[in-house]
């Protein structure tokens, strides 16, 4: 990626989000996609693809991963290469990282994101522990509940594993303290189940690389609330200072009436189903949280 100017125009979507049903095995990952085309670029891809389908409505990555479609797909992919990204969030991987961030430190807008504290080694381990991963969904499953749920945290206290050092010094009085600002919607935390926060973040830091801030347009999004993002962009700025402030502004749309919203929503589903035969096609736009941080090392 070229840096050309202070600042970059992005369009986003995702692919896969469930609500908070993140330990779904039906559907492991979620995909944000991100492009940087212009609208005139962008809608010259959109009409050549609707010209294949002989379409005049919108279309998903589905049609697009059909067998017959193979040479339209690859076009799709070799013309997004050096304007497109791709994040990927492991659903199971991320709830683990939320137990840890969540209850051993105070909750903050880097949750879920490179910038946050290394929690491979737990967060290994408590993958394989999905009893007590639904445990911790229901008990920070918190819309539009008023009080605490006790069963819940007996739930998560029975089923929390002994062998992981870092959850030892979590106590029941502190459990409840971070449940109850959740159920008071505590604008400091940032929403544990809603992974589509800290995958902006990451889109918007890719893009951003130290140099220049990024302005999203973004399909319509609950979770992207006026509030949370404007608490995203300080906490970005404030981590990545003195370079430029990362997150310059969000503006949600209908993707039906952005062409660069529908290329990142077909890049998004493409990705999210890729297939063996596909990598190589791929691996350029891909990245995860860990390769981040690995990168940061």
């Amino acid at each position: 990626m070229t840096i050309l100017s202070s600042w970059v125009e992005i369009a986003c979507d995702e692919s896969g989000f469930s609500g908070t049903n993140l330990l779904d095995p039906a559907s492991p990952v979620i995909t944000h996609a991100s492009v940087d085309l212009a609208l005139p670029a962008a809608a010259e891809v959109v009409a050549v693809l609707r010209s294949r389908f002989r379409s005049r409505s919108e279309y998903k990555s589905n049609q697009l991963l059909r067998p017959e479609q193979r040479s339209a797909l690859e076009w799709f992919l070799t013309t997004l290469r050096g304007h497109a990204h791709v994040h990927v969030i492991d659903k199971t991987r991320y709830v683990a990282a939320r137990v840890l961030e969540l209850f051993t430190g105070e909750p903050s807008y880097g949750d879920g994101t490179s910038l946050a504290r290394d929690h491979s080694d737990a967060v290994l381990a408590l993958q394989r522990r999905t009893g007590f991963l639904a445990a911790f969904v229901d008990l920070t499953r918190t819309k539009r509940v008023r009080l605490i749920d006790h069963v819940a945290i007996e739930r998560f206290f029975t089923t929390m594993p002994s062998d992981v050092p870092e959850l030892d010094a979590v106590t029941r009085a502190q459990v409840e303290d971070v449940v109850l600002r959740l159920i008071d919607d505590d604008p400091a935390i940032p929403p544990p189940l809603e992974p589509l926060v800290p995958a902006l973040a990451e889109t918007v830091l890719f893009w951003s690389a130290g140099q220049r801030s990024v302005a999203v347009v973004h399909d319509e999004q609950s979770a992207l609330t006026p509030g949370r993002m404007a608490r995203l962009a300080t906490y970005l700025a404030e981590a990545v200072a003195p370079a430029p402030p990362p997150l310059l502004s969000v503006t949600q749309v209908d993707s039906k009436h952005d062409p660069r919203v529908q290329v990142a929503d077909l890049l998004a589903g493409i990705a999210r189903r890729r297939s063996p035969e596909l990598v190589e096609l791929l691996e350029p736009y891909l990245q995860t949280c860990a390769d981040r941080k690995s990168s940061q090392v």
